[in-house]
């Protein structure tokens, strides 16, 4: 008899039990324990609706009502918690109180609730932040997303995490754990790495298994770091060439040594700043592209201050090299005090838009938007001057006053006009490579002289006057700087390069592309 009892109570207590375990939501009406056990039920449950109910209960507005119905309070409106429909309930509202160990469920359940998310992001951020935890306690939720999971770059993220976290249980079958490996060896990055040199305690196989995949992993780290530098060096290069380019057309033509060509580079980067303040005080809705409105604004400010500078000072120091030099490397200090006086003696803050903010992974590269669009303008700027070079009257006027200066006198060319608009042309280029720099460097009178040098040595080692030799020997030197940088430190690396250069010019003196012509040749 009492056996029959024990039975029928049974019979009658398991449809409870399975309309419980139906619906999660029901032990969120009642005391804490309960409520620690709906909590991590929802956590698994995939309910579209259990990541707000978690959430309120966390945040102290989720209530009951009489009839032991849920709801949310938010704004002032209330919302069933099991079907997120607004409604009103009967009776008072109870809010639902919660301990310590119900809110670190909930810790655990809002990371879990994540992988659920209608949002693709959501559900990626949510994998690798387990991914980093790599905790056994998450492999049914993970399994439970996996087996729900579309989108092809989530799905790989969760069996990252999953991996991670059945390596961390130490209690899979061999096999699982071989698995797990080989996944976080096509993974390939320095936290697989970490995590699985961090193994201890496991079988043979899987201790060699998992060695190997950090020698794996250790290479092809060390081909990223490689193609990491390459880029380095591209955007290296791109700022020298944007430095060197105007001062290989200058020297080219003119035979002119310009210290004061770094600071038509500083007069763009102020020029920038200058548009940048006008936009932000008159027309804000053009903020997202001050930038790209600064460009032509810095090559006429920098190119109309090169042909003051020409016709003023330069012309009457034609054929006297040392003398030039000393005259443009004072009036360099007197356009560092000029803008001193006028802007003060410190940074001035560009900003940066939106569009050429951030980063973007690829593999084991990491590519800066900034550095990446200033090689695409490094890039426009060379093919413009090359344009203009081979297309237009005054790029043919130039070109031979390069190749013989007096023939193309002779020929009826106005040789102090081109050099006046040679000086220009490569003062604005100058002007614009300040646009770059602002993006990168500090805006300061100084900028100019970090670059001065290096843009003389690009133009000599690249052939005086020749631009293809300017972009071959400013994106070599760049390279070979930043592999340089890691053995020997930044500044031994450039005294490298420079003893380098002086090697190779005691080879060939003229440069890597040397200009052809009866008076160049002379």
């Amino acid at each position: 008899m009492i056996l029959l009892r024990v039975l029928l109570l049974l019979i009658a207590i398991c449809p409870l039990a399975a309309r419980a375990d139906d619906d999660p939501f029901a032990g969120l009406a009642g005391g804490y324990e309960d409520i620690r056990r709906a909590v991590d039920a929802l956590a698994l449950s995939g309910n579209p609706h259990a990541e707000p109910a978690v959430a309120a209960l966390q945040a102290g507005t989720l209530f009951v009502a009489p009839d032991r119905s849920l709801w949310i309070r938010q704004d002032g409106t209330l919302t069933n918690a099991r079907t997120g429909d607004p409604g009103t309930p009967d009776g008072d509202l109870k809010r639902v109180r919660v301990n310590n160990a119900v809110r670190r469920s909930i810790e655990a359940a809002m990371g879990a609730l994540t992988l659920f998310s209608h949002d693709p992001a959501r559900r990626m951020k949510a994998a690798a932040d387990l991914f980093a935890q790599h905790d056994a306690a998450a492999l049914p939720a993970l399994d439970r997303a996996l087996a729900n999971e579309q989108d092809p770059a989530v799905r790989t993220a969760l069996q990252q995490a999953r991996a991670a976290a059945l390596l961390s249980a130490g209690t899979a079958p061999v096999p699982d754990r071989l698995a797990a490996i080989a996944v976080l060896r096509a993974r390939g990055d320095l936290d697989a790495s970490n995590l699985l040199a961090s193994l201890s305690g496991q079988p043979p196989a899987v201790a060699a298994a998992a060695s190997a995949a950090v020698t794996a992993i250790a290479r092809v780290q060390q081909l990223w770091a490689l193609v990491q530098a390459v880029f380095y060096g591209l955007s290296l290069g791109s700022v020298l060439l944007l430095a060197a380019a105007g001062l290989a057309i200058t020297f080219g033509v003119m035979g002119v040594i310009n210290m004061a060509h770094g600071e038509m580079v500083m007069l763009g980067a102020y020029t920038t700043f200058v548009v940048q303040q006008v936009i932000a005080t008159s027309l804000p809705a053009l903020s997202g592209v001050g930038v790209l409105l600064a460009v032509p604004a810095a090559f006429l400010v920098a190119g109309a201050v090169g042909i003051a500078i020409e016709r003023l000072l330069i012309r009457f120091l034609y054929g006297r090299p040392l003398e030039t030099l000393l005259a443009t490397w004072g009036l360099s200090l007197a356009l560092q005090q000029a803008v001193r006086s006028i802007f003060g003696a410190s940074n001035r803050n560009v900003t940066t838009p939106g569009w050429m903010s951030g980063a973007a992974e690829w593999g084991g590269l990491t590519i800066t938007f900034n550095r990446l669009y200033i090689i695409v303008f490094a890039v426009l700027v060379l093919v413009a001057l090359m344009a203009v070079l081979r297309f237009t009257a005054l790029g043919l006027q130039m070109r031979a006053v390069t190749q013989n200066r007096r023939m193309a006198a002779a020929m009826g060319i106005r040789t102090p006009w081109i050099d006046a608009l040679t000086f220009g042309l490569g003062s604005g280029v100058a002007g614009m490579a300040g646009v770059a720099l602002s993006q990168i460097d500090n805006v300061s009178p100084n900028l100019g002289q970090g670059y001065i040098i290096d843009s003389f040595m690009v133009v000599v080692f690249g052939g005086v006057g020749n631009l293809w030799g300017t972009l071959v020997s400013a994106l070599t030197l760049g390279i070979v700087n930043k592999f340089l940088e890691p053995l020997a430190g930044a500044v031994l690396a450039k005294i490298l390069v420079l003893v380098l250069l002086i090697l190779f010019i005691q080879r060939k003196p003229r440069g890597m592309f040397p200009l052809k012509g009866r008076a160049v040749e002379a």
